[in-house]
């Protein structure tokens, strides 16, 4: 079971699927969906953990450990 879908909903999908892209370009769309997802969890990873120079530009510019020092 796919989503709430049965066996039957699912082979008819594909089926459609199959007519309307053809077999040879089904691969190629699930590898670009895959593609595009891995960039799109990339892109949130990035959103969600800030980079060294990030947050040293939170702390003026300055290392961890020079804002330590002062």
């Amino acid at each position: 079971m796919i989503g709430g879908l049965g066996a039957g909903e699912t082979v008819i999908l594909i089926g459609a699927f199959a007519l309307l892209f053809g077999a040879k370009r089904i691969p190629e769309l699930a590898r670009s969906l895959g593609l595009a997802k891995g960039e799109y969890q990339k892109a949130v990873s990035e959103v969600a953990n800030p980079s060294t120079a990030e947050q040293d530009m939170d702390r003026g510019g300055m290392t961890k450990e020079a804002a330590e020092e002062q």
